[in-house]
């Protein structure tokens, strides 16, 4: 039996991080992962293969320069599913070998397998050539991530009916596409399909979508999505999904509507990973959705085990699974730890994508807090005007009484990248004042925060008299 200080289970975002850490102080640490290779979900058939599927789609469609060539603009006329998956694979081998490499030179053990827990001290982890081996260790991390939901009402095959994770192994590419769920995963690959203009429906069971963002930023989304041609079906549940001999799917709505596509893509949410892992001998309990139940450092039922990332649920980002796995070992280890972030950003990336950091204009009305907000369309800054923006915007939330940022919005281009800005201004309890005294530079999509404060402070000074 091997023995080691903390043994992470998963090797996505938080069980790398959680392995580099342990590490770094000098323990003997070791990761179990049941894919073929390092990177979990994250890497292999989520967040890094859908980012990657966008980029390739907004380049070789020239999306982005459909301002200044009209709507009809193509960098390649006839775009194939191989064109996609060619990049894609470049893309993710690197980031696997990237990561490999992390663990290995920081000393950490990867085993790879599936671990079941014998006790709260024990392991034993099924390996490939079909031998189990026993790990022991003083604590553990559960860092296995989600899977797709699959209920057994959608008659999944593969080729015309799939989940999220079987977009990367697609052959062909549809003429059609009905994504069912308007979640975060549903709405990127829906309006990325749409953009390579695919004849797209989002069909979503409640009435609205992505209930977490400031509700105008969602307007101006919804705007830009239909005026590119997809449809929304929305307060409308699937009744039956039925596969045609001709090769067509037919999506029957509660509505008595039904919707022909040559694809159907189920997006309808994630469930924990948890399945056979023997959690139920240590008292850990798991949700309806295969989740586990963590305290604030990330502690589990069981006093030896820790939980982080995706498998504990909300907020379910890459980014924030690295702090928690990071803030998980340390307490395990017994090390000083710090918080996980007060404020962290969303990023969508959708086409147009969105971020937001804070409170929105709807959670400020909540809390009666006194507001203003500055707005600006990125189409009229210098730099939006350089690259042809026709649309995108940025919103601004301040404390009409003490000045202070309380949040910031952003759909379009650039959004994951320049809500970084507003996310250092929140931590650091900024005001207004600091984008109206600071130089931004000119001309960058950047300058739009400087523009939207102006915005603010004017509508502020106008109440003022």
């Amino acid at each position: 039996m091997q023995k080691f200080d903390v043994v992470i289970i998963g090797s996505g975002p938080s069980g790398k991080a959680a392995a580099i850490q342990a590490a770094k102080l000098g323990r003997k640490a070791a990761i179990v992962d049941g894919m073929f290779q390092v990177g979990g979900v994250c890497v292999h058939t989520g967040t890094i293969p859908s980012k990657t599927m966008r980029e390739t789609v907004l380049n070789l469609t020239g999306w982005r320069e459909r301002g200044f060539y009209g709507r009809a603009y193509r960098v390649k006329a006839n775009i194939r599913a191989s064109d996609l998956m060619q990049r894609l694979q470049m893309t993710l081998q690197n980031e696997v070998d990237i990561q490999q490499d992390h663990l290995l030179r920081n000393g950490v053990n990867i085993i790879q397998g599936h671990a079941r827990f014998v006790s709260d001290k024990v392991v034993e982890v099924g390996v490939p050539n079909g031998d189990t081996v026993s790990l022991a260790a003083d604590k553990f991390i559960v860092a296995v991530g989600t899977k797709t939901y699959r209920p057994d009402y959608v008659p999944f095959n593969g080729e015309t009916v799939i989940d999220s994770d079987e977009v990367t192994c697609m052959t062909e590419l549809p003429r059609s596409l009905t994504v069912i769920g308007a979640g975060v995963i549903g709405v990127e690959y829906a309006t990325i399909f749409q953009t390579l203009d695919t004849n797209t429906t989002l069909i979503e069971p409640r009435e609205t979508m992505l209930d977490f963002m400031d509700r105008e930023i969602l307007m101006h989304f919804r705007h830009d999505v239909v005026n590119d041609g997809m449809r929304l079906q929305f307060g409308q549940k699937v009744k039956k999904i039925e596969c045609r001999d001709n090769g067509s799917c037919i999506v029957h709505l509660d509505s008595n509507r039904a919707i022909a596509s040559d694809m159907v893509l189920f997006a309808a949410g994630r469930v924990g990973a948890t399945k056979d892992m023997g959690l139920e001998k240590l008292g850990i309990k798991v949700d309806h959705r295969n989740r586990i139940s963590v305290n604030k450092n990330f502690q589990t039922s069981c006093e030896n085990v820790y939980a982080a990332g995706d498998v504990i649920g909300f907020p379910s980002l890459a980014s924030t699974s690295l702090e928690q796995g990071r803030v998980a070992v340390l307490h395990a280890l017994g090390e000083k730890s710090h918080k996980t972030p007060e404020f962290f950003p969303f990023g969508i990336y959708a086409v147009p994508e969105m971020s937001t950091v804070g409170m929105s204009e709807e959670e400020v009305i909540k809390r009666k807090i006194p507001y203003e907000i500055g707005i600006v369309q990125l189409r009229e800054t210098s730099r939006g005007k350089v690259m042809g923006l026709q649309s995108g915007l940025m919103k601004m939330i301040f404390s009409s009484k003490t000045r202070r940022l309380l949040g910031v919005h952003i759909v379009g281009e650039g959004a994951t990248e320049l809500i970084h800005i507003g996310q250092a201004v929140l931590t650091l309890k900024g005001t207004l004042d600091y984008f109206l005294e600071n130089a931004f530079n000119y001309p960058t999509l950047a300058e739009a925060y400087k523009v939207a404060a102006l915005h603010a402070h004017n509508r502020m000074m106008a109440l003022q008299g």
